[in-house]
């Protein structure tokens, strides 16, 4: 089901890449570095990306092999939000269907209807997901950006379609395991040794995804809670955030973070950091086993997350592309 696809449209695409490539940037691209102020504001550090950026990500790939980085939405799939706080466990209902009393049917139709969270299976945390000290990104507050529908600020509809270079960060197995142990809180240290193990560099504009190896056993969660789960430290968070020029971040855990909180003040203090003082989005529950026993950890990263108008988080299904190795 998680394989690796091989398909001729990779192909396509990489030649599409080196065609891209060989044309000069029209003067209208080339004062486009960057998103407009008012997009990179409600974007956050994804507003970093550039015509540019997208362009130098795509010309380095390497081949058409594309690495699916998202699971599978079904009834019954584990959880995190569901079992600690109680959000809706995801739910798919017919609502039309072709009749099963074997008349045969001229024509006939299928529908459905779906009911879930915002972060469920593989997602994006939007930046208003989480606040600190009654603000999220941007300064705003509930007060003023959220409705009853959702918020009128950094929702989920501003982030634009994700085209940059991915780096993996494989912790778990630059440790010989295949899965970090409850609770273990990833370092700075850690990092740099999984990188200098690989040979990895982080540069900036990239996606950094980092394997604690807890999807090993998925879809089996036993055992499983958000409460428990290994990942990064604040210190890895502000090194990532703040030195690599990193724009996202994303994990194979529930939650990113490494819990219980050493903060008695703040359960999440990552989630408050990168979302609400950093303007960084993430993801949580990325499938990242069929990279790393391949040993691809450099990639051409794409993901779109689904445009929920005011939503805090939004399903997403990224892929990755390897890329020809750099200097």
């Amino acid at each position: 089901m998680f394989q690796a696809i091989r398909t001729r449209p990779g192909l396509v695409l990489k030649s599409l890449a080196l065609v891209l490539a060989a044309l000069p940037l029209s003067p209208l691209q080339a004062d486009q570095q960057a998103e407009p102020a008012a997009e990179q504001a409600q974007a956050g550090t994804l507003g970093k990306m550039s015509d540019r950026s997208r362009l130098d990500a795509m010309r380095i790939v390497a081949g058409g092999q594309v690495y699916d980085l998202g699971v599978e939405l079904f009834v019954g799939m584990p959880d995190c939000c569901a079992d600690a706080f109680g959000d809706p466990k995801y739910q798919l209902f017919l609502t039309h269907s072709p009749s099963r009393s074997g008349d045969s049917e001229l024509v006939s139709h299928t529908s459905e209807a779906i009911f879930m969270s915002s972060h469920a299976g593989t997602h994006l945390d939007a930046l208003p997901h989480f606040g600190l000290h009654g603000k999220i990104w941007n300064g705003a507050d509930a007060k003023d950006a959220l409705g009853v529908r959702g918020w009128s600020s950094s929702g989920a509809e501003n982030y634009p379609p994700i085209i940059a270079r991915g780096t993996l960060i494989d912790v778990a197995g630059a440790k010989g395991l295949e899965r970090l142990p409850p609770s273990y809180v990833i370092t700075v240290n850690d990092l740099k040794a999984a990188l200098a193990r690989q040979g990895s560099q982080i540069r900036a504009g990239d996606v950094v995804l980092i394997r604690t190896g807890q999807m090993t056993s998925w879809p089996d969660a036993t055992g499983r809670s958000l409460f428990i789960e290994p990942g990064i430290g604040l210190e890895a968070a502000k090194w990532l955030a703040e030195e690599t020029g990193a724009i996202m971040l994303g994990s194979d855990n529930f939650g990113l973070e490494s819990f219980p909180s050493a903060n008695p003040e703040n359960f999440a203090p990552i989630h408050t950091y990168l979302l609400a003082e950093r303007g960084m989005p993430f993801m949580e529950s990325v499938w990242l086993e069929d990279l790393a026993r391949e040993g691809v950890h450099e990639f051409l990263f794409v993901a779109s997350p689904l445009k929920l108008k005011g939503a805090s988080g939004a399903p997403v299904r990224p892929i990755a592309i390897p890329i020809a190795p750099q200097e």
